[in-house]
């Protein structure tokens, strides 16, 4: 568990509080609608288009405690998996761990090690140590290697893409699932604490793919989890892709951070959720942050002068 993760988890809980009670409180000061007026709120089906400067929240993406372990077991016996391989399916997966030292300030913390891990157990693990959604590592199994639906033996060798150049295959010393998934954790942690990358928030060139003939495409990175994306697959669909959104584009098209949005979207609702007002401290949704100090629930004042 991060080093703040009680504290911010009650501040949690009282910003919600507080936005529930300045809700109910709107809601009894307005009159009484006429009985065919429109509805108060309106419910929208549809997610909104794919923003390439704004893939997922902060929120969503630095949240540890979205999933709890026994719900990320629940999800992965939801998916329709059909192995190959003769391996198992993830959710009946398991691997004895070993144990992680605390990697330094603002990256992760110990990870105790185990016999017959679960996955589920494994990547619930790893969120906390990390603090890193558990949404976010179960979406990045899936838009690297089908992990959740079409699991294979090489799937699991090279689980989150972790250390796998384009040019070349993977290092195989970090070949193997709690290896892959430790280490994509460690490396967004590391993204976040040393952000002065390729690819930071603010406007910044974005290949479609890795070849320089298929051109680039300037994007504003509105935010750190974004940021980390692009840093991990440092390429934005192009407009066929876009498009095309879960069909084929063309030779040009990239389908990695589209992917991440396409399966976050669908699995657990809008990426692009960010639940506290702004009046509520950034590291609310920054979780552990470059810059976050020990979390307070009133925004930072600037000293006068």
């Amino acid at each position: 568990m991060s080093t703040f993760a009680l504290p911010r988890r009650l501040l949690r809980i009282v910003a919600t509080g507080v936005a529930l009670a300045g809700l109910a409180a709107t809601l009894i000061a307005l009159p009484s609608p006429p009985v065919a007026a429109a509805p108060l709120f309106t419910a929208s089906t549809d997610p909104a288009p794919f923003d390439p400067g704004l893939i997922i929240s902060d929120y969503n993406f630095f949240n540890p405690d979205s999933l709890t372990e026994s719900e990320i077991q629940d999800f992965l016996e939801k998916r329709s998996c059909r192995p190959s391989d003769g391996v198992p399916c993830l959710w009946e997966y398991r691997e004895t761990t070993t144990s992680q030292p605390a990697k330094g300030d603002g990256h992760c913390l110990p990870y105790s090690g185990a016999e017959n891990e679960t996955a589920a157990r494994i990547i619930a693990k790893i969120a906390a140590a990390c603090t890193i959604s558990p949404e976010v590592l179960l979406v990045l199994l899936q838009k690297e290697q089908s992990l959740l639906t079409r699991p294979s033996a090489s799937g699991y060798l090279r689980a989150t893409g972790y250390g796998c150049p384009d040019t070349a295959d993977c290092d195989a010393q970090y070949f193997g699932f709690f290896n892959q998934v430790y280490n994509a954790a460690w490396q967004f942690r590391q993204y976040t604490q040393e952000p002065d990358r390729a690819f930071q928030v603010g406007t910044v060139d974005v290949g479609f793919n890795p070849s320089a003939e298929c051109g680039s495409a300037a994007v504003s990175i509105a935010n750190q989890a974004t940021a980390n994306l692009y840093n991990y697959t440092p390429y934005q669909p192009n407009p066929v892709a876009v498009e095309n959104a879960g069909d084929e584009g063309d030779g040009c098209s990239t389908y990695g951070n589209l992917n991440f949005w396409l399966f976050f979207t669908d699995w657990f609702g809008d990426s692009a959720r960010e639940p506290f007002s702004v009046v509520f401290d950034d590291c609310l949704h920054f979780v552990d942050g470059q810059g976050c100090p020990p979390v307070s629930l009133l925004p930072t004042v600037p000293a006068a002068g």
